[in-house]
């Protein structure tokens, strides 16, 4: 388990086994802690759909990531149960990045906002999370 405050690179290490959002996609962990994410990724052709935008599932997957970070520091292992996300606006930008935040916790299930927004100061979507904390195993 990560301690409360983890560096960046105590973020990166933890979070190098998530190979699809790192290595696949090109999201990095940024900072967090508990109930708070961050991730970012340097956008390049491969995240491009064929209209030249940048593809959906790509700022999901950044979200995700961002909502990965959030939910599992100094606490339990917790999944994404049900997600809405809506996409804003298109980039322009070469950098996006992801801010997850715990809005409401309870015993097993939280929710949380993620916001992610481009290098130009643009907000490009909004994703809206319920996650669950399964019951431990002994």
């Amino acid at each position: 388990m990560l301690p409360e405050r983890p560096t960046r690179e105590q973020l990166k290490e933890h979070f190098s086994a998530d190979q699809f959002a790192t290595r696949a996609t090109g999201c990095e962990a940024v900072e967090g802690w508990k109930g708070h994410g961050v991730a970012e990724l340097e956008l390049s052709d491969i995240h491009l759909n064929a209209l030249g935008r940048v593809m959906g599932g790509a700022i999901f997957t950044l979200a995700d990531f961002a909502l990965a970070i959030a939910c599992n520091i100094a606490q339990g292992p917790t999944v994404n149960v049900a997600t809405t996300i809506e996409y804003l606006s298109a980039t322009k930008g070469s950098r996006l990045t992801a801010t997850a935040d715990c809005v409401k916790e309870g015993r097993r299930v939280a929710f949380y906002d993620v916001v992610v927004m481009d290098d130009l100061g643009v907000e490009i979507a909004k994703m809206s999370v319920t996650a669950y904390r399964p019951t431990q195993s002994a």
